[in-house]
């Protein structure tokens, strides 16, 4: 009687057992942090490094959209320089040559020009079209990382779920072997059977250490997804949400639809074919005639570094207008048309001399002097000029009909990549539809085969604890059972992966 008691109380401890917590101890509340999908999609949006490259081409289309709308207007420039000319020797040939002094001299250029063509019109519907078609790969891709993080969050999960299956697996061997040990000290069993549980036992352990590293890796991918490290080490970090499995009711047709009016990488292509079309008559604008309008200011400055010289030069130049003077002013007499007084005295006062002949007068000299200070801001204002140019180009060597032909390949290629693309999004919406309604059905397949698999292991533990099974019944029935709780597991996420892909598909959210 008392043996019997003893059996009962070993065969009833398993039971017991499946409802304790596991034997890893849980981390405390504080310990812990959790993260949700639409939290990591948020920070995925905020941090992935490929979509922040992607957004970075946004300014730049802005940028290039402005810069077009600034073609049509008329550029200006300003500029300045200054000059250093070395003293030496001007040769005029034959033999003729002039020393020159060093001079340093500055000057301006203030300038409009305003350019007008075919392209500079076309340009800003162009860049419109470029700037729209970035905008929808920006989308695009936007759909893409949420697709991605989306699969690998149910990844996450169903790694966490698999250790949960992996913890039962091994409470259930701790079970199994507990209850051999304890029918080999009662006389019931034997060695073998307590060895096998053993193996049993450790196997599990090993599982249950893979499982978790499984799932750590699937976190660890998670957050490299995202763009950021994890803030936590992974085993803290929880995947928070739940999503319930609901029998899909959608309709192919409209999914299709929807999908041709929505899909991202569609709508990316459509913006890049309307670009293509755009080009295509940009580059035949290089036929027309185009329009230039420039107009311009300047100005300069020059000095002689050598004042000297440059006194003696006006000296020389003047004394050269006094002989002319006298020589006209005797001419004059010679011919009885009168003098103009004292000959020497008038020329040499005339042209800025004194009454000798022989120096600069003060004020002369004076300006002389002022004038070859004006370096270097001082300038001398140069006449205002402007030009109008109409032209038209004749031959240019084939390169416009190139550049058309170049256009029209870039918009045919454009064309069919988008129709390729409406094929691939057609094909892809009806195949993941069916993955949907596969995994759907999968589910009530693997629930039965895990309902029939627990009925099978608690069977084989009954008879196992009457002594009319073996032991070998109950390790085969356990592991149906853990395969079977795998399955049904892998079958639940397959289930919302399925449903993301075809999401993604078709471009919107199709949870509820």
């Amino acid at each position: 009687m008392r043996l019997r008691w003893m059996i009962i109380c070993a065969l009833a401890l398993p039971m017991g057992l499946v409802a304790q917590t596991p034997s890893t101890p849980a981390p405390t509340l504080g310990q812990v942090a959790t993260l949700s999908l639409s939290e990591a999609l948020q920070q995925a949006k905020n941090n992935n490094p490929v979509y922040r490259q992607r957004l970075a081409s946004a300014a730049t289309a802005r940028a290039q959209v402005r810069n077009a709308y600034g073609a049509l207007l008329p550029t200006a420039s300003v500029s300045g320089g200054l000059n250093y000319v070395g003293s030496g020797e001007a040769n005029f040939g034959q033999g003729f040559t002039r020393a020159t002094p060093a001079t340093v001299g500055s000057s301006y250029n203030a300038g409009l020009l305003w350019q007008l063509d075919g392209s500079r019109i076309l340009a800003p519907k162009q860049q419109k079209a470029n700037r729209n078609a970035v905008d929808e790969d920006i989308s695009n891709q936007e759909s893409s990382l949420r697709f991605s993080v989306t699969t690998q969050y149910f990844t996450g999960m169903a790694s966490s779920a698999q250790v949960t299956v992996a913890r039962q697996q091994v409470e259930r061997n701790k079970s199994f072997l507990e209850l051999a040990s304890a029918k080999y000290k009662v006389g019931q069993g034997t060695l073998i059977e307590v060895r096998q549980a053993e193996v049993q036992k450790a196997q599990s352990d090993v599982a249950l250490l893979r499982a978790i590293q499984a799932d750590n890796e699937a976190k660890i991918e998670l957050f490299r997804q995202i763009g950021v490290a994890p803030p936590l080490p992974v085993e803290q970090i929880m995947l928070s949400d739940s999503f319930p499995v609901v029998e899909p009711k959608y309709d192919l047709g409209d999914l299709v639809q929807q999908a041709s009016s929505q899909n991202p990488s569609l709508k990316a292509l459509e913006a890049r074919s309307h670009a293509a079309d755009v080009a295509v008559t940009s580059a035949k604008t290089a036929y027309l005639p185009s329009l230039a309008v420039q107009a311009g200011w300047s100005g300069f400055t020059q000095r002689q570094t050598d004042q000297g010289a440059l006194l003696n030069e006006t000296l020389a130049g003047l004394q050269g207008s006094a002989a002319s003077c006298f020589t006209n002013d005797s001419i004059r007499s010679g011919a009885g048309l009168g003098t103009i007084g004292s000959p020497a005295l008038n020329c040499n006062q005339l042209v800025g001399l004194n009454a000798a002949g022989t120096a600069l007068t003060p004020t002369v000299r004076q300006s002389v002097i002022d004038g070859n200070s004006e370096f270097p801001f001082k300038f001398q204002s140069q006449p205002f000029g402007a030009s109008l140019t109409i032209s038209l180009p004749i031959f240019t060597g084939f390169a416009r009909g190139l550049a058309v032909q170049q256009a029209r390949e870039a918009s045919i290629d454009a064309d069919e990549s988008l129709r390729a693309q409406q094929l691939q999004v057609r094909s892809d919406v009806h195949s993941r539809y069916l993955a949907l309604q596969t995994a759907y059905t999968a589910i009530a397949v693997q629930g039965q085969s895990r309902d029939a698999a627990r009925d099978q292991l608690r069977l084989a533990q009954d008879r196992y604890r009457l002594g009319s099974g073996t032991s070998l019944e109950v390790s085969d029935a356990e592991n149906n059972v853990q395969r079977a709780e795998g399955d049904y597991v892998n079958a639940i996420y397959d289930y919302h992966k399925a449903l993301a892909a075809l999401e993604a598909a078709v471009g919107r959210p199709l949870r509820q």
